[in-house]
């Protein structure tokens, strides 16, 4: 006869980042961020437990379900918070560039893309500008190479499959609120690009744009 044991995966620890100094986000700011990011990373380790408790006896009863449901669907939220935000403050550096050097993988990428950098950098700030709460993304397409820019909201809402991001930026308000009003978030985002760590957005792109192949 079988028996069935809690095997849980191994917990998430936060990662620490040294943003100190930024241009025009408050070590206030990063400080409250820090913490909100913490918590996406204990809450995930947390509903990562409970699903695997439910999970122990190798099935989900139907008086289980309920709240099988709801812990899945909050994990989903939980960690992509935690993950987003890990690729948020990793592209970002004291003393970043607000534009990649002309002759980068990313500037090419941009111009193959959209026709040129300016277009490009002008959809992504304008996806952030848009109403609401979430994150502007780009992503680039595995497939072909190509880059796009993306609204995610709740940020498990609206990620694009098998897309990998390139450049995340925060805008939800608490990325930005103890040094902008709401309505500034245009100054935010002007904030961001100055900070951005093109060398580590660089380092996400693929090199070839060459189709993957369909079982890859």
């Amino acid at each position: 006869m079988s028996s069935n044991k809690l095997n849980l995966p191994e917990a998430y620890k936060a990662r620490q980042f040294n943003l100190s100094g930024l241009n025009g986000i408050s070590d206030q700011t990063l400080e409250m961020h820090f913490k909100l990011y913490e918590g996406y990373v204990k809450e995930t380790n947390h509903l990562t437990e409970k699903i695997a408790e439910i999970l122990a006896d190798g099935k989900v009863d139907q008086e289980e379900m309920p709240a099988y449901s709801e812990l899945t669907r909050r994990l989903g939220f939980e960690y992509n918070g935690m993950v987003l935000h890990e690729y948020y403050f990793e592209n970002m550096k004291r003393g970043g560039n607000t534009d990649p050097d002309k002759s980068s993988n990313f500037f090419n990428r941009a111009e193959e893309s959209f026709g040129s950098y300016d277009i490009w950098k002008t959809d992504f700030m304008s996806v952030g500008k848009m109403r609401g709460v979430g994150w502007a993304i780009c992503y680039q397409n595995p497939a072909n190479g190509r880059i796009s820019n993306h609204w995610i909201s709740l940020h498990e809402t609206g990620n694009v499959a098998g897309f990998e991001p390139v450049l995340v930026m925060d805008v939800w308000e608490h990325a930005f609120l103890l040094d902008y009003k709401p309505a500034e978030r245009p100054k935010y985002i002007e904030a961001f690009f100055s900070n951005i760590d093109w060398a580590a957005v660089e380092a996400r792109l693929r090199t070839d744009s060459t189709a993957r192949p369909a079982s890859a």
